[in-house]
């Protein structure tokens, strides 16, 4: 069974990489926990969560 992201959520994704992205590109350092911030809030929103709380999508 192949999950699939819903349209909502692939758009929400790309805006916060987007902000994400200009953010980073008008400074010359970046922390590794700001990098791994913007990851973590992107995993947040594309693991669709089912009823019960199980995840809905792989997450190796």
């Amino acid at each position: 069974m192949t999950d699939t992201i819903e349209a909502s959520q692939l758009h929400e994704a790309l805006a916060l990489i987007e902000r994400g992205l200009g953010d980073l590109q008008r400074r010359e350092l970046v922390s590794s926990a700001e990098v791994a911030d913007l990851l973590l809030d992107l995993r947040g929103l594309l693991i669709r969560r089912v009823p019960g709380g199980e995840v809905g999508a792989d997450t190796h």
